[in-house]
């Protein structure tokens, strides 16, 4: 009788451990946890939201389409951590990602929190892939586990420059003087040391540079000192708030230069400053980043974003573009291993097209992308058109800017 109830127990055990136990044959693969670290709180806020939500994209989209395939159908499972507009706020998340046992972090949005995040990453050899920042501090500094998609403030100040000449020059070089304008830290400052170097050997006179804090809350004594310098161009190199801020306080003041050319602008291609201010955003001009409209894949990107009552900004085709980069990597690599990725990352070379951006074949040298560009876009009749480059151009440059 004992034995019968010991057999019979037994039994009822094995039938329960069967039940509970995972199938092998079958079975889904371990998620495989991805860091999105972006500013969704303080001054930066609607960047790191449009990041994530084009993060969000991209990870929907490759799970719906059946996961990563050489890792047996594995889910990306997004661990988000908020930067908090600072690069104390990003250096925390990085720690907290890493706890979480995350195979790369992806975003960062501004240079200082890039900058600082990035480092920390590279304690825990955890690969980590730049959305924007472009200081090129950022790629400059050895670190074996830092990569950048897209282009950083050289090759963007060289292509602003090399694009402006030529506009100048189409148009009868009405354009002499310059103002820069730029935010004081360090993708600003960096930006308008360049373009000091640069201006000059190409024929234009610097009048001044002016910095101002972000954020800022003030823009008229900025908007004076422009009026009593009367230059040609004012050129800026600040975040969405600041400029529409100084956009609106020059159109109050009537302040008309014969152009507005800004570099790597948080505003000036932006359809939300082109919707809720047309007025002050009509033709001004950004060399910035932008998706390539000839992909069909933006336009479904686009009509993706609008559906949800959500503006088209650079940031989302970015951020998509970053984590399809981390996806095909992982494919490459074949196993959710750090080592493997960053191998996998630096091996690119050409492989990887399921990006949106307008660039060719993808190349990481010292972690920085060969490819990456930016373009010339002009805010024309309530909508942003690409001016430069000629072969994907929707729109004839409007320049002098009259009235």
């Amino acid at each position: 009788m004992s034995g019968m109830m010991i057999g019979r127990r037994g039994l009822m055990l094995a039938s329960a451990a069967g039940l509970a136990a995972p199938r092998v044959a079958g079975a889904q693969a371990p998620a495989v946890k991805l860091g999105i670290l972006q500013p969704v709180t303080g001054a930066l806020s609607q960047d790191g939201e449009y990041g994530r939500l084009g993060a969000e994209l991209a990870i929907n989209e490759i799970n719906a389409s059946g996961g990563l395939r050489a890792l047996g159908g594995a889910r990306i499972e997004m661990v988000f951590g908020d930067a908090r507009s600072n690069p104390e706020g990003g250096v925390a998340e990085v720690e907290k990602m890493q706890a979480e046992g995350v195979v790369a972090v992806v975003g960062g949005f501004a240079s200082p929190i890039c900058l600082a995040a990035s480092q920390a990453a590279s304690r825990y050899d955890l690969p980590y892939v730049v959305d924007v920042g472009v200081s090129d501090q950022i790629v400059s500094r050895g670190l074996t586990n830092t990569f950048r998609f897209g282009p950083g403030f050289g090759v963007v100040t060289q292509t602003a420059l090399d694009n402006l000449v030529a506009l100048n020059d189409a148009a009868g070089k009405p354009a002499r003087t310059v103002v820069i304008v730029h935010e004081d830290g360090l993708f600003g400052s960096g930006m308008a040391r360049l373009l000091n170097a640069e201006l000059p050997k190409r024929g234009f006179e610097v009048l001044e540079t002016i910095a101002h804090p972000t954020p800022a809350r003030d823009m008229n004594n900025v908007a004076l000192r422009i009026r009593a310098l009367r230059p040609d161009l004012v050129i800026p190199s600040s975040y969405y708030a600041e400029f529409v801020l100084l956009s609106r306080t020059m159109q109050q003041q009537r302040i008309r230069p014969k152009g507005i050319y800004c570099v790597l602008n948080g505003a000036a291609s932006n359809f939300r400053f082109v919707r809720e201010f047309p007025d002050a955003a009509n033709l001004v001009m950004d060399c910035n980043h932008w998706a390539d409209p000839r992909k069909p894949k933006t336009a479904e990107l686009r009509r993706a974003v609008e559906a949800q009552n959500r503006f088209w900004l650079y940031n989302t085709p970015l951020n998509y573009s970053a984590v399809m980069l981390v996806a095909d990597a992982l494919e490459r690599a074949g196993r959710p291993d750090r080592a493997a990725l960053v191998q996998a990352l630096a091996a690119t070379d050409g492989r990887f097209e399921r990006h949106i951006m307008p660039y060719g074949a993808t190349r990481f040298v010292n972690g920085q992308n060969q490819a990456g560009q930016p373009v010339n876009t002009q805010v024309q009749g309530g909508d942003i058109k690409v001016i430069f480059p000629r072969d994907f151009a929707d729109a004839q440059p409007v320049f002098p800017v009259t009235g």
